[in-house]
């Protein structure tokens, strides 16, 4: 079952935080796990709130992911960044449609 991940969270330093996906992107390499898909979304009721949206292809991929140790570190760097903790929404995806 496809499994999607919601990470909500606050920040102040939004360009901070992009260069350091942007970094983590560019370095992590190729694995066979991992996201599937990303949608960066910004609250616009709440100029400092986001919202990840990431998708794969199974919870046991998410956590394989999620138990790397560098996902964990990038984690770290990422929420020194955020001025609250970041809240997590883990969702069994039970249909999508297109357009």
């Amino acid at each position: 079952m496809k499994f999607t991940q919601i990470v909500d969270f606050e920040t102040e330093r939004m360009d901070e935080m992009r260069a350091l996906m942007d970094e983590w992107d560019a370095t992590a390499g190729p694995r066979d796990y991992g996201p599937k898909r990303t949608a960066i979304l910004k609250d616009r009721d709440n100029a400092n709130r986001f919202y990840v949206v990431v998708e794969f292809d199974s919870y046991d991929e998410a956590m394989r992911n999620s138990n790397d140790p560098g996902t964990t570190r990038m984690a770290q760097r990422l929420q020194e960044l955020c001025t609250r903790p970041t809240r997590f929404v883990n969702c069994d995806v039970l249909d999508t449609q297109e357009g």
